[in-house]
């Protein structure tokens, strides 16, 4: 059962509030190989950096696992191909594929456009949370992109 904290609650003009969020919950982790974890719960949000996203340039294609696929921490579990070239996309965090992001299908180019946000990959139902603390915060991981 979700507490009013979880669900929102509705207000006596009848609109909903948005639930509160612990401000751990929008932070994100970075591998070296320029991919982030936005950790919500026990389910991660996976996708590449603006960073990568930039150095790849133009994406034209996302090629992403299939829901209920298992992923490990640092193997290969999709690709991305931009005008210029073709990538793995390494798994920051081990777990199941809970959801993809259907959208770059058809447009993949958000990515570039919204790489944090909207061009996600895939959210991950994590085996191991402790695997976050192994990643870069965004100061090391801008310091990390510097190199």
């Amino acid at each position: 059962m979700y507490s009013r904290l979880q669900t929102g609650i509705e207000s006596r003009h009848g609109r909903k509030t948005p639930p509160r969020r612990h401000p751990s919950h929008d932070r994100r982790s970075f591998a070296e190989s320029h991919e982030y974890a936005k950790v919500d719960g026990g389910v991660a949000t996976v996708g590449i950096t603006d960073y990568a996203a930039n150095a790849l340039g133009d994406i034209v294609f996302v090629d992403l696992p299939e829901v209920g696929d298992e992923v490990e921490k640092g193997e290969a579990f999709g690709a991305v191909e931009s005008v210029k070239a073709a990538s793995d996309v390494y798994a920051p965090i081990s777990g199941e594929v809970v959801e993809i992001n259907g959208a770059l299908e058809d447009t993949p180019d958000l990515v570039n456009s919204s790489a944090l946000e909207d061009g996600w990959f895939i959210k991950v139902k994590m085996s191991d949370a402790g695997e976050v603390d192994a990643l870069m915060d965004e100061a090391a991981y801008a310091e990390h992109t510097k190199e």
